[in-house]
């Protein structure tokens, strides 16, 4: 019996080492390009800002639309390299949406015809994140890299809804906590020896969120969303600059 068993553990071994010499090095683990050196401080982040105005526009079945307002996002991000073309670090985040409707109908035939007017809608968000980066190096160049990034982010938001028909005023006011997991994906392209273009995509890992409305100091309601996917979302493209001190 116990010969047996010691000629299965040989033939298993010997299996297993046959496995292990075909195995293919693509080079990834035995990186030997540093990008990013250990002890470098990367210092950067991301901002955008938009606005739009309607005047007597018109979109598929909505109709006569008069609208304004901008959205500001702002995102700095600080990190420092624990190993060669590894850092971890912080990533904020401020996010400001305005929102006008003077004027807005959906006309669905004679028979339904429906409008907005007089709607108002604010939203502000503050967030932090802590994050991870990875960087691999396209070859042996030290101008350009791939990189991705893990985040562990908590989202806090307030907004303010009014709309107002006439002499009657409706206003809900609106608090979000959000808590997020998720991967940024980018490339990296150094501009000279310590200043490099960014661009990501966000790809969500998993999100979770409670919402909570008091409508008119009286009302009160609540919202819960979970999501797991890895959807690339291609609006949140986002080109930055960092500094590789």
């Amino acid at each position: 019996m116990f010969r047996k068993l010691f000629l299965s553990i040989l033939v298993i071994a010997a299996s297993l080492q046959g496995i292990r010499a075909q195995q293919f090095d693509r080079g990834i683990e035995m990186n030997s390009t540093v990008f990013v050196p250990k002890g470098q401080w990367i210092v950067g982040g991301n901002f955008s800002y938009s606005t739009h105005e309607n005047e007597n526009y018109k979109f598929l079945v909505i109709e006569n639309i008069h609208t304004t307002g901008y959205n500001f996002k702002l995102s700095p991000m600080a990190a420092y390299a624990i190993q060669d073309n590894m850092a971890v670090g912080l990533r904020a985040g401020y996010d400001r949406q305005l929102l006008k409707i003077d004027n807005a109908d959906l006309n669905l035939g004679e028979s339904l015809n429906l409008g907005i007017s007089d709607y108002y809608s604010l939203k502000h968000t503050t967030m932090g994140s802590a994050i991870y980066r990875y960087y691999i190096t396209l070859g042996k160049s030290k101008r350009f890299a791939l990189f991705n990034e893990m985040q562990l982010t908590y989202g806090y938001s307030q907004a303010k809804l009014v709309n107002s028909s006439g002499t009657a005023v409706t206003g809900t006011y609106e608090t979000t906590n959000d808590f997020a997991i998720g991967c940024l994906p980018g490339l990296v392209a150094f501009i000279n020896n310590s200043i490099a273009v960014e661009v990501n995509i966000g790809v969500l890992g998993f999100d979770y969120s409670y919402t909570k409305q008091v409508t008119d100091q009286v009302y009160v309601g609540h919202h819960k969303t979970s999501q797991m996917n890895f959807k690339i979302n291609i609006f949140s493209i986002a080109l930055g600059i960092a500094f590789y001190l």
